[in-house]
């Protein structure tokens, strides 16, 4: 039986020239579906979930169609790919909300790196400890998914060195963040960084892989995938996406696959040591 499934996708916009322009406050405005980040050069919008491959597709093809149509209207503006600003600026951070005290935060704390646009891949798994036992097992094959969609390589009209200029500086939030054992260990864990003040709110948890939910960190009901670059050939993101699919089913059907279980490392500090892995 085929998972619910879905993406963010976040995305520039900007000029057939590759200049990236911020239409952020005007898109959220005229298109429904749309949301702002904290720099207005990007723009997100979310499909719903769903089983089937054949809708995913028609899902995320529709809002990017009309976001196509809209910026035409405006003037000579189009959909800029890349995950990074390829062409700059990446010395100025472009506020689309300059009254969010959280966007406040992140500007002051990460500047542009965080001006970055990527897909997020969600899965649905309802269980809580099948859906902890799957974090832990994507967080360690995460880099297979960053090298199948790596596709920022410069910035600010630079080679940068990196294929994915973007996982590179993208600030990873808390500094230190476990590979959580249990649902409970999820719920301490998140209470205390909220409490120390490492994670602003729930949603300041920006790590290659989280369980996510309507709730978190009490009410969970899927894996969110947050490594990969933006994936702009559709089939390919589907393909992606299958693979990931292939992986979560595998270890439902084998709950064995679970890193904590499976790896030879020393017991008393396996979780630990295969932390070091994702490193």
């Amino acid at each position: 039986m085929l998972l619910s499934k879905g993406f963010e996708v976040e995305i520039y916009t900007g000029t057939a020239a590759g200049e990236v322009i911020g239409l952020s406050d005007r898109i959220v405005k005229d298109l429904d579906g749309f949301v702002r980040e904290p720099d207005s050069r990007n723009v997100e919008y979310t499909t719903a979930p769903m089983t089937n491959y054949d809708r995913l597709l028609c899902a995320t093809l529709k809002p990017r169609l009309a976001l196509r149509q809209y910026l035409r209207r405006l003037g000579d503006y189009t959909l800029i790919p890349g995950s990074t600003l390829s062409l700059g600026d990446s010395q100025h951070f472009y506020r689309s909300d300059p009254q969010n005290p959280y966007h406040d935060y992140i500007e002051q704390t990460y500047g542009t790196n965080v001006v970055t646009a990527s897909i997020h891949i969600n899965v649905g798994i309802s269980d809580y400890e099948d859906l902890m036992r799957a974090c832990r097992l994507i967080r360690l094959e995460a880099p297979l998914y960053l090298a199948l969609s790596a596709s920022s390589p410069f910035l600010d009209g630079k080679i940068t060195g990196s294929h994915s200029r973007r996982w590179q500086v993208f600030p990873q939030t808390p500094a230190y963040v476990p590979l959580f054992e249990s649902h409970k260990h999820f719920v301490t864990w998140t209470e205390e960084q909220l409490t120390l003040g490492t994670m602003q709110n729930v949603r300041h948890l920006w790590v290659s892989v989280r369980p996510n939910g309507s709730n978190r960190p009490y009410n969970l009901n899927r894996l969110e995938l947050r490594i990969c670059d933006l994936i702009a050939n559709p089939i390919s993101l589907l393909a992606v996406m299958a693979f990931l699919e292939a992986r979560l089913t595998q270890l439902l059907h084998d709950p064995q696959l679970d890193p904590l279980i499976l790896s030879q490392l020393p017991s008393s500090n396996r979780s630990e040591d295969l932390l070091t892995l994702t490193q």
